[in-house]
């Protein structure tokens, strides 16, 4: 992974509606799923002319080993209800481990699934994910977010076994070479 040359980044702490307004035309989401509604509604006003990318995976309150999608069939899905047609929701990085993102020393090491149901919005998140020096994958409209989120509990699952010798797993898509 290519690292940023040390002071070329600046990180500056503000409020989340601020931060909205400063952002270009992205904003990422990235909350427990037991603030998700709340954030989303108290962003709305402040995301006109952007694109939302939403992390979050809606994982039981007190298992993160297992997943409660909500009734619109995944996060992803439950944002775009929220905010309405206007507003673009692209699910994205669902699958990367909590602590490498946490990291940012730390490169990320799986492939990133991107739905969501503007075509446009994700080949913009893909173009920007890209940047990560990962490799995306365009896996369709938001409803493939509830296949992508689901993967997440499994992964945690492997990451906190004694019986791996990991603990970040992501996942790789390969073309077997036969």
């Amino acid at each position: 992974m290519t690292k940023l040359p040390e002071g070329s980044a600046q990180i500056d702490g503000m409020g989340n509606e601020d931060a909205v307004a400063a952002a270009g035309e992205c904003v990422m989401l990235a909350v427990p799923y037991a603030a998700h509604d709340a954030t989303l509604n108290a962003l709305k006003p402040h995301l006109a002319g952007k694109t939302l990318i939403d992390i979050v995976v809606p994982l039981a309150p007190g298992d993160p080993k297992t997943v409660e999608m909500p009734p619109e069939g995944s996060a992803t899905e439950a944002a775009q209800a929220l905010l309405g047609p206007d507003i673009p929701v692209v699910g994205a990085l669902h699958n990367v481990s909590a602590t490498t993102l946490n990291n940012l020393d730390w490169p990320i090491n799986c492939d990133i699934l991107v739905c969501g149901d503007s075509l446009a919005a994700r080949k913009v998140v893909m173009e920007l994910v890209n940047k990560l020096d990962v490799k995306t994958y365009n896996s369709g409209n938001a409803k493939a977010a509830r296949c992508i989120e689901a993967i997440t509990p499994i992964l945690i699952r492997q990451n906190i076994s004694k019986a791996v010798p990991f603990t970040h797993a992501g996942i790789r898509i390969w073309a077997p070479d036969h």
